[in-house]
C-alpha cells in the first residue's frame, strides 16, 4: 500500500516535544475512489516527521475489505508491509509476485527507483504499511524485493516480540536495513519488560487488546534513554524505534528524495519515462502522479 492521496500534503512539523514523550494522533486518509478503505496515518505528523528512518505509517483494518492499488513508483525508500489477518499480493517491476500473509514480511528497497501493486480478495484485513527512508549512500542503490516468511521471536516473562526488521534485545531480522532500527509485533500476556536500545528513539501502536498505558489510534513518541519499556496487559503492540536520522529530505506522494527539482524530476518520469519499470499482470492501468504544489517543497529534518 502506498500514498494514494489525490492531493497529497508536505507536513510541516512544529516544536521539539518535552522528554516525557507525546502522542502522534493519527488523520483518516482515503486510498483510492469512493469505496476506497480508510487508514489512520500517525507519520509523518503534525508535530513530527520520523522516528529513527521509519518516515511513514498507516494503519487499518479490522475491516472486510478489497484492497486494489495499482502500479505506482517509489524512490529513496524501504516499504514495509505487515499483516495481522487478511492476505495482499504483491507485485513489482522487478518480476516478483508474492502474498504475504500474518506474521510476514514482504520488504521492498525502491533504491534509485520501482514500481508495484498490491491487491486482495474481499476478506477482514488488519495490518499496518511502513515507509523507511534511505540514507544519501543507499538512495541510488539498485531496487531489491525481500519475502521472509520466518522471523526471529525475543520471548521474555509476559511477552513474545516478532522482530520484523533491525534488532532487539540480541534478536536480529534476516530482512535489509540500511540504518540502525527496531521493528517488532509484541504479543503481550501479563505484564513484561521489554528490553531496548537507549541511543534510539521509540514508537509505540496498539494493534488490538487492551495493553496499559496505551489506546487505539494514535501512536506514543518515547525520546531516547529508555534501556527498557514495561508492558502490562494482553494484546499486541507495534514497536518502531531507530537512531534518530540526521539528514534532511522531501516527501511528497510516493517519492523520498532531497529537493523540490529532484522530486519533479521523479514525477516527470513516472510520467513520460521508463525509469520505474512495469509492472506485469495487474489488470488496470498504472496510478496517475498528482499535479505538483504551486509553492517549492522544502528539505525537512525530523522535527522542526
Amino acid at each position: 500500500m502506498s500514498n494514494l492521496e489525490h492531493e497529497p500534503r508536505e507536513i510541516r512539523c512544529a516544536a521539539e516535544p518535552g522528554a516525557d514523550g507525546e502522542l502522534l494522533e493519527g488523520r483518516a486518509v482515503p486510498l483510492g475512489g469512493p469505496r476506497a478503505m480508510s487508514v489512520s496515518r500517525t507519520l509523518p505528523g503534525v508535530h513530527r516527521r520520523m522516528i529513527g528512518a521509519w518516515c511513514f505509517l498507516d494503519a487499518y483494518g479490522p475491516e472486510v475489505t478489497a484492497m486494489r492499488v495499482p502500479p505506482h513508483p517509489h524512490t529513496g525508500l524501504q516499504t514495509v508491509t505487515w499483516l495481522l489477518a487478511g492476505e495482499v499480493l504483491h507485485r513489482d517491476s522487478l518480476g516478483s509476485l508474492q502474498p504475504v500473509r500474518p506474521g510476514q514480511l514482504n520488504l521492498m528497497t525502491a533504491g534509485r527507483g520501482i514500481s508495484h501493486s498490491e491487491e486482495s480478495a474481499e476478506t477482514t484485513l488488519h495490518g499496518v504499511q511502513l515507509w523507511v527512508a534511505l540514507p544519501e549512500e543507499r538512495r541510488a542503490d539498485a531496487p531489491s524485493f525481500e519475502h521472509h516468511a520466518e522471523l526471529p521471536v525475543l520471548e521474555g516473562p509476559g511477552f513474545a516480540a516478532t522482530v520484523i526488521m533491525g534488532a532487539l534485545g540480541g534478536a536480529a531480522s534476516p530482512a535489509t536495513a540500511c540504518t540502525p532500527l527496531t521493528g517488532a509485533e509484541i504479543a503481550v500476556d501479563g505484564t513484561g519488560e521489554v528490553p531496548l536500545d537507549a541511543g534510539f528513539e521509540h514508537g509505540l501502536l496498539l494493534l488490538d487488546g487492551e495493553v496499559e498505558g496505551l489506546e487505539r489510534g494514535p501512536l506514543a513518541y518515547l525520546p531516547p534513554g529508555r534501556g527498557g519499556l514495561r508492558l502490562s496487559g494482553r494484546g499486541r503492540v507495534l514497536l518502531v524505534g531507530g537512531a534518530p536520522f540526521g539528514e534532511e529530505i522531501v516527501m511528497w506522494w510516493n517519492f523520498v528524495g532531497r529537493s523540490h527539482d529532484e522530486i519533479a524530476a521523479f514525477r516527470k518520469e513516472w510520467a513520460e519515462g521508463e525509469g520505474f519499470g512495469v509492472v506485469e499482470g495487474f489488470d488496470g492501468p498504472p496510478l496517475p502522479a498528482p499535479v505538483l504544489p504551486g509553492i517549492r517543497l522544502k528539505p525537512r529534518g525530523r522535527v522542526r
